[in-house]
């Protein structure tokens, strides 16, 4: 089935919603209520972004499977470790998946962001690179936050913090991704290359 490409407001608030949700609830009431309310509104996040585009995004897709684990773990056992601990393991899972494709020779940069650009082989190692090395940093600043600060200041983090730390580092590898992408032939010579790191 086609997918639409989604409005980017539209793409904005699907991602960043949940996170207002989890930050409002746990300012209202706490973390558990804020985690149930987040859950529901990563699901209902999911459904709305199939239902305009026909599609969801593999990285939509595998942060959701986390959080609803790790937010059912927190519920149940009624531990706040679990869902603190998200962040870390989606962004160590996100560096070991960049990482573990440039060792077979591919880039998945387009498929987790469902984004289609071609670079050269060269610009898809530096690119990938960059995105593992800095989803391990956040891995690791999640860990020293989560352990150091009140579950407040790790909640407002999360939303005001690593978001937009996320997106600034996302506008920095522009210049890259212009100097070494490449115009194909056609959009097939495009969705055929895109990630191969083998050549040249």
């Amino acid at each position: 089935m086609d997918k639409t490409a989604p409005h980017p407001l539209f793409k904005l608030a699907t991602e960043l919603g949940p996170l207002i949700i989890f930050f409002i609830a746990n300012a209202k009431s706490n973390l558990f209520v804020a985690t149930g309310a987040f859950m529901v509104a990563v699901l209902a996040a999911m459904v709305a972004s199939y239902v305009v585009t026909r599609h969801v995004p593999m990285m939509a897709i595998v942060t959701a499977v986390v959080v609803f684990v790790f937010g059912a773990l927190t519920l149940i056992l009624h531990d706040e470790t679990f869902i603190k601990m998200k962040p870390t393991i989606v962004y160590t899972l996100f560096a070991a998946i960049l990482g573990g494709g440039l060792l077979f020779g591919r880039s998945f940069i387009a498929i987790m962001f469902d984004q289609m650009f071609n670079l050269t082989p060269h610009g898809w190692r530096i690119l990938t690179m960059r995105w593992a090395l800095w989803f391990f940093a956040m891995a690791v600043l999640n860990e020293i936050i989560w352990r150091t600060q009140s579950t407040d200041f790790w909640v407002a983090f999360k939303v005001f913090g690593m978001v937009p730390l996320t997106m600034l580092f996302a506008v920095t590898q522009m210049p890259l991704v212009k100097r070494y992408r490449l115009k194909p032939a056609s959009l097939e010579a495009s969705e055929a290359e895109a990630g191969d790191v083998t050549k040249g």
